[in-house]
């Protein structure tokens, strides 16, 4: 017979880490059925949150491209070079493949490094989703459509509040100055354009969705190799990769003032604001560049890794150093 005087053993034994915990009163169980449907419950809850900011965060882009909006009605001075430029109906990269090559190569390039990393690098998870794959895609993936909305929203909402003239909006409108018979230099405020349905199109010219769409998704991808790919067999392919990524966008942006339409300046405020959305992202909503700390019990909630060889066994913390064969970083280990 047990003494009385002895612990209860069943109490101090420490909760399961792979499964939903069940909570001790005394000497009685709450029902886990009803613990399940809190988690999941709770579950629900945070992932409704994250699609309701997403969806908020995209509704000056749809409000544009539904053309729910319209642009500012800007007028124009007579005899303005900078919107005689001809209409090119061809485009060097046109929208399908502008979106398509941007969420493909770098959604694919942040699934499978988040999918190495857990298969390989012993990555564990403290977020309310117990399958380490798809808590890591969750939030990376997460953050990085959540830039996208932002970064494209901002630029619609500039688009439809300035109201810029494309550089060839007097042809896509089919007149020109003779036709207006306009003195030079005075400002004409109304025009009558030929081909309504190019109308408002060549009135969003500030600033390049293609260049912020670009240089974002772009540059959050070095950011991500920057923060995972931790090769040191080649300490200079890490840099080129990055560097083609950035040149690409670069070249994005030209060919928008190749093609007559955008204005240079549309173009630069296109690349700084798609570098300051992934920098900002990159840094503060994702989780690529957060230290890691060992456990999650209040006793080791503010110990380091690498504090001590037991701890560092224990709780299975990274290692100091890479070996050559190791391409990715093994520093996040937390996702």
């Amino acid at each position: 017979m047990r003494d009385k005087y002895s612990p209860n053993i069943a109490s101090m034994r420490p909760a399961d880490n792979c499964g939903p915990r069940t909570a001790v009163e005394g000497n009685g169980i709450k029902d886990f059925s009803e613990t399940q449907y809190g988690a999941l419950s709770k579950r629900r809850l945070l992932v409704g949150l994250d699609l309701l900011c997403l969806f908020v965060a995209s509704i000056p882009f749809f409000a544009c491209e539904l053309k729910a909006v319209s642009p500012y009605r800007r007028g124009f001075f007579c005899g303005d070079s900078s919107i005689t430029y001809p209409y090119l109906e061809h485009e060097v990269i046109p929208d399908g493949l502008l979106v398509a090559g941007g969420i493909v190569i770098t959604g694919l390039t942040i699934a499978l490094g988040e999918c190495y990393r857990v298969r390989f690098r012993g990555v564990h998870s403290s977020a309310f989703m117990q399958n380490l794959y798809v808590s890591c895609l969750y939030k990376e993936l997460g953050s990085f459509l959540f830039g996208c909305c932002v970064s494209q929203s901002l630029t619609n909402m500039a688009k439809l509040s300035v109201g810029r003239l494309r550089p060839h909006f007097l042809q896509a409108c089919g007149v020109s100055y003779a036709m207006l018979n306009c003195t030079m230099g005075t400002y004409v405020t109304t025009v009558t354009c030929k081909h309504p349905d190019l109308d408002e199109e060549a009135r969003k010219s500030f600033f390049s969705g293609h260049a912020s769409f670009a240089m974002y998704t772009m540059l959050y991808l070095a950011f991500y190799l920057q923060a995972r790919l931790s090769w040191r067999g080649a300490r200079l392919l890490r840099p080129l990769i990055q560097f083609l990524l950035v040149m690409l966008a670069i070249y994005t942006g030209l060919s928008r003032i190749s093609d007559y339409r955008h204005h240079p300046t549309d173009v630069l405020t296109g690349l700084i604001q798609g570098a300051l959305t992934a920098y900002w992202v990159a840094f503060y909503i994702s989780t690529m560049f957060k230290n890691t700390q060992c456990g999650s019990s209040p006793q080791l909630k503010n110990t380091q890794c690498g504090s001590s060889p037991q701890i560092k066994n224990t709780l299975n913390c990274p290692s100091p150093q890479l070996p050559l064969e190791q391409p990715l970083s093994n520093r996040q280990t937390l996702c």
